[in-house]
């Protein structure tokens, strides 16, 4: 990475900070009669992290965010796609080129617990944090930069400075995890599922220090989880991942309320309702995730949707711009978006979603693409 030894560039509000362009990551199969399969983890991910904004990584297990947020991370090469700090390529992978890029690029880890070694206290992990990140901190300038960490993650110094893990609650270790990320006065943040194993009543503690950390510190975060409910509640884009690859993404109260995709349709059908205990939506899309060493052709979702014709099981469908700023990976909107079936060969049976399809909202100078030679 030609530029880690240079002081990060000034940076305002909504720039991007990190990106992913085509991100791609295929992992080898061992045993002596793999014959050289791979597993299909990651498919041509783009991903802008802007600074002050969040953007969620929603899709249930198995579908890749996880892989997303250690690739970013520099824990795992790429197998191909780039990654972009500041618009300028990312290689580092060991020694003083990926401390610095750690130093802007830091990881918030699901398990709180497993991230912390038990036998040292908070001021042990802290004060390693800050060592690595700030050279030469010593003295009273290491205990007020440890006492300045606790205060932001809302942890009072005295009573938790010389706690050990287990006597911190889930929530207060991951508040610890935080402050030590914090340590490096990152850039981005990439929190990895960070409440799911969190008690449901302090939840929103995390993400309201998340938020206000966002606010504050103006921090780009991506924020991995399979509650898509969380990501309306927190983020200010979603992006959908199935099997892979992307699905949908957009705004989140868009996402969220009006999901286009019929993935996302499930994933939101599938959150507990208190205004409908009676669970009737909850089975619309049976089935399981796909074998990702040998995934389905076409659309992924293509054995579990219930629109799917030929063409879905055959194609991929690419990411078509639905309304400014949204867009879904789904044939079923082709026909209305400028260049939707210029990889669709004729005569290909579109998938009609009926009343469960949203509104596409294309500018006034856009129209629609012609439908001949394909059907609905």
């Amino acid at each position: 990475m030609s530029d880690e030894k240079n002081p990060p560039p000034t940076t305002a509000r909504g720039d991007v900070v990190l990106e992913a362009v085509g991100l791609t990551k295929h992992f080898p199969v061992r045993g002596l009669r793999s014959g050289g399969a791979v597993v299909h983890a990651v498919d041509g991910i783009d991903l802008e992290l802007r600074s002050g904004q969040v953007v969620a990584l929603v899709g249930e297990s198995g579908s890749g965010k996880s892989t997303v947020a250690r690739l970013l991370a520099r824990l795992y090469p790429q197998t191909s796609g780039d990654i972009l700090l500041h618009g300028k390529p990312v290689t580092a992978r060991r020694g003083g080129d990926f401390r610095r890029y750690a130093r802007r690029v830091q990881m918030i880890f699901q398990d709180p617990f497993g991230s912390l070694n038990p036998v040292h206290t908070v001021r042990y992990h802290l004060t390693r944090a800050l060592r690595i990140h700030h050279k030469g901190l010593r003295g009273q300038a290491l205990e007020t930069a440890l006492r300045e960490l606790l205060e932001r993650v809302h942890l009072t110094p005295e009573r938790y400075i010389d706690k050990f893990p287990h006597e911190l609650s889930g929530g207060q270790r991951q508040r610890i995890a935080i402050a030590r990320a914090l340590a490096a006065d990152p850039e981005v943040l990439l929190a990895d599922e960070p409440i799911s194993m969190l008690d449901v009543s302090i939840r929103v503690g995390i993400l309201n220090l998340l938020q206000d950390l966002r606010d504050r510190l103006g921090i780009a975060i991506l924020y991995i989880t399979h509650d898509i409910a969380s990501a309306r509640y927190f983020a200010d884009r979603t992006q959908v991942m199935y099997a892979g690859r992307p699905v949908e993404a957009g705004d989140s109260e868009s996402v969220t309320q009006e999901p286009a995709h019929p993935y996302t349709q499930l994933l939101v059908r599938s959150a507990p309702d208190p205004d409908d205990l009676s669970g009737a939506d909850r089975n619309a899309g049976r089935g399981e995730p796909p074998n990702m060493v040998r995934p389905p052709a076409g659309c992924r979702f293509n054995p579990r949707c219930p629109f799917a014709t030929d063409l879905c099981r055959e194609v991929v469908p690419p990411l078509l711009p639905i309304s400014p700023q949204r867009s879904v990976a789904c044939w079923g909107y082709a026909a209305q978006v400028p260049g939707g079936l210029e990889t669709a060969p004729a005569g290909a049976v579109l998938p009609d979603l009926g009343s469960d399809a949203v509104p596409v909202q294309l500018t006034e100078t856009v129209h629609a693409a012609p439908t001949q030679g394909v059907t609905r």
